[in-house]
């Protein structure tokens, strides 16, 4: 009798309620994060509530499609791997300057078009780079991504930034009984439910928060019922070469982020990242920023908040997070809804993050268990790529002196930190030794040459 091959876990479709339940569980997880975008540009341009309202939903919209493509695929256009897109934060600052001093929101998207084309370009050249992130470099990565994290969690728990009642005992308090919650699902309820532990802290926390008067339904009442973005609502996009070389530096950085929560991704659903599906997964981010600069928002990339869930709750199913994607475009279709989502309070999001962002860096803990640290620089590189990533987390405005496009890459954490890691494991572990140099002593091949527990998983080598 023939046998068939099992799916893997990535390829599981699972049950419509439970796809229902995963889906809306991702969404609320990277929603805070996916309209702030949005609210800090269209803030900083003093735009009109009702072009604010329009740019949420046009991003919810675009967030959604991205999502699809990243997870079901088309062609050579997806990773294929439960990955939630969002716009990237690493343009917010660019964009506020272009769209306040260099030609409005016109000109912000002529740059966004520009640089979405050249992540579809520059996507194979990348895909060719993954030699260079062996579990020394991917371990220090995800590590360096859960701890950019957790401070968005803690402003979330202690209120929101600009919160007025920022840390009150009462906002740290609802968190924390959130945190309660979906620890207390996890450990006690059954299978099923303790994978949507966070789903259920949300919704217990709400359910908290509404009597207690942390919630606000007004903009419930006033969001139309349906909104759809036509492209260039704001007008046809113009080019200008400063705002565009801005955005390409932002795309650089963009692709770089990417790449790590790609890799981290695949270490936590058994599906290495290959050099042509990291290539697809980054040619699906360019083609989503175009997208955007079509439909009246901004450049995408995965979104790190969602990773976190997909080791915490080990459910691997892309087809999860494509359902999540299709309840954000329907959020982006139907404003009234997406107004809902927006009333939850940032604490109760804020004790789900914890746990969640938490998550991300133990699994880069877990993966640097794979590289051998005896006898080689290795403790160095890990220490010093960890120094430098979290270095503008903990002082965000330590480079406030420097030109804007070193900010635009040196402020993200996470592009700082595996740049560092890249260049440190180059220098200490390809380049040849000196003779009598601190290297050589370390007892490294002849040569330069890596050793084996760098390159690949103990387990390998033996």
């Amino acid at each position: 009798m023939a046998t068939t091959t099992p799916a893997h876990p990535v390829d599981e479709v699972p049950p419509i309620r439970q796809l229902a339940a995963f889906g809306l569980q991702h969404v609320l997880a990277m929603y805070a994060g996916a309209v702030a975008v949005p609210l800090i540009v269209g803030g900083a341009m003093r735009l009109p509530p009702a072009d604010l309202a329009y740019l949420i939903t046009a991003d919810l919209l675009v967030c959604g499609i991205a999502t699809l493509i990243q997870c079901v695929g088309v062609w050579r256009f997806g990773v294929r791997l439960p990955i939630m897109q969002g716009c990237t934060f690493a343009a917010v600052s660019p964009m506020v300057l272009i769209g306040t001093e260099g030609g409005g929101l016109p000109a912000i998207y002529g740059s966004v078009i520009v640089a979405g084309l050249a992540i579809m370009l520059l996507a194979p050249v990348f895909g060719r780079l993954l030699r260079f992130f062996p579990p020394l470099v991917t371990g220090t990565v995800i590590l360096i991504i859960g701890l950019s994290l957790l401070p968005v969690a803690g402003n979330w728990a202690a209120g929101g930034v600009g919160a007025k009642d920022f840390g009150e005992p009462r906002n740290l308090a609802l968190a924390a009984f959130v945190l309660l919650v979906v620890l207390g699902v996890q450990r006690f309820a059954p299978v099923f439910l303790s994978r949507i532990a966070v789903l259920i802290g949300i919704v217990v926390g709400l359910a908290v928060a509404v009597p207690l008067g942390f919630t606000d339904f007004g903009g419930v009442r006033d969001a139309d019922w349906v909104g759809i973005s036509t492209p260039f609502h704001f007008g046809a996009p113009t080019f200008h070469v400063s705002a565009i070389v801005s955005m390409l530096v932002v795309a650089l950085v963009t692709m770089t982020e990417t790449t790590g929560d790609l890799i981290a991704v695949g270490e936590m659903t058994d599906r290495k990242v290959e050099s042509r599906s990291l290539a697809d997964g980054l040619r699906a981010d360019g083609f989503s920023t175009v997208l955007g600069g079509v439909f009246n928002t901004f450049p995408y990339t995965a979104y790190a908040q969602n990773v976190g869930l997909v080791g915490m709750t080990r459910v691997r199913s892309r087809w999860v997070v494509a359902a999540a994607g299709g309840i954000l475009v329907l959020l982006g279709l139907l404003p009234k809804l997406g107004a809902v989502v927006a009333a939850i309070p940032a604490p109760v999001l804020g004790g789900a993050g914890l746990v969640m962002f938490g998550t991300v860096a133990a699994s880069g803990l877990r993966t640097l268990t794979q590289v051998d640290f005896k006898g080689n620089h290795n403790l160095t590189i890990v220490a010093v790529s960890v120094a430098v990533g979290m270095l503008p987390v903990g002082v965000p405005t330590v480079y406030a002196k420097f030109p804007d496009w070193f900010q635009t890459v040196m402020n993200s954490g996470i592009s700082a930190g595996c740049l560092t890691a890249i260049v440190l494991n180059l220098l200490f572990n390809h380049l040849p030794a000196r003779s009598g140099s601190a290297a050589a002593e370390a007892g490294g091949p002849p040569g330069g040459n890596v050793p084996e527990g760098v390159e690949k998983p103990r387990e390998e080598a033996v």
